[in-house]
């Protein structure tokens, strides 16, 4: 049985991960590898991913949804593995939802491989963990409102009221608003950092507090492609903090340890 007969031709969307091509999964990898159109995300699609590759590959960023379903539509019929290719993790904010959508109503079979998130990516470069004991349990996910709106009830200022770390994606072009929304929850000394283009070789990364964040962002010229994170849990990459977890405490008992 050839590779192309255990793939089952079919769609796949994958993550390619946030930018150093050795963090897609080795699933992704291989059906790269072996498929016969690759249609990818333009420049937030690291090209190192695609040397190398036998796929005919095309560039989505000058293509409308019609465009593209046509195009995988097309190759479907010709009886080929098609490779959608976006970064990060394809379950955050990726646009693949309307792309499947389609798929489902022409009767196109396909199948997600997820990636590795920005945000994942950026705990890694800062070298910590992103959930503390006693200092933050919960990761929200968020975007500051742009074009595309956000629920009433998500939006910064409301999310900023838990004081929980936050990753905060596709704002970094709004950081002036983007911090006085979080102002609304957090005080002015929280740590936030901002990090451009996290895990690529040209990766740039900016501390501060949000008293000053904004000032730093636009004296660094970062204006897209970097992710936010804030938070008093990102104080464990400077300091200790002191805190622990039970799980590997000598005196806490559980199923394999008495």
């Amino acid at each position: 049985m050839n590779q192309k007969s255990k793939i089952n031709l079919k769609v796949f969307f994958v993550g390619a991960g946030p930018g150093d091509p050795e963090l897609i999964t080795l699933k992704g990898r291989r059906v790269l590898d072996n498929a016969d159109v690759v249609i990818y995300a333009g420049s937030l699609v690291n090209p190192e991913l695609l040397y190398g590759i036998k796929a005919e590959v095309l560039d989505s960023s000058t293509m409308s949804l019609d465009d593209i379903i046509t195009l995988i539509k097309r190759s479907v019929d010709d009886n080929k593995i098609v490779v959608r290719l976006h970064t990060g993790d394809i379950s955050l904010y990726s646009a693949i939802q309307e792309q499947i959508e389609q798929l489902k109503r022409l009767g196109i079979d396909y199948e997600v491989i997820p990636g590795v998130s920005s945000a994942a990516a950026a705990a890694a470069v800062l070298r910590q963990e992103l959930t503390i004991p006693e200092i933050s349990q919960t990761l929200i996910f968020t975007r500051m409102e742009g074009r595309t709106p956000v629920p009433e009830n998500e939006r910064l200022s409301e999310l900023a009221k838990c004081r929980a770390t936050m990753a905060i994606f596709l704002s970094v072009g709004m950081i002036d608003k983007t911090v006085d929304q979080l102002l609304k929850g957090y005080p002015d000394n929280t740590p936030i950092v901002v990090i451009e283009k996290a895990s690529w070789p040209e990766q740039r990364i900016v501390r501060g507090t949000l008293k000053d964040i904004t000032e730093k962002v636009k004296d660094a010229q970062i204006k897209k492609t970097a992710i936010i994170l804030v938070g008093d849990s990102l104080k464990a990459s400077e300091i200790s903090l002191g805190k622990a977890s039970m799980l590997y405490n000598k005196i806490f008992e559980h199923g394999f340890r008495k």
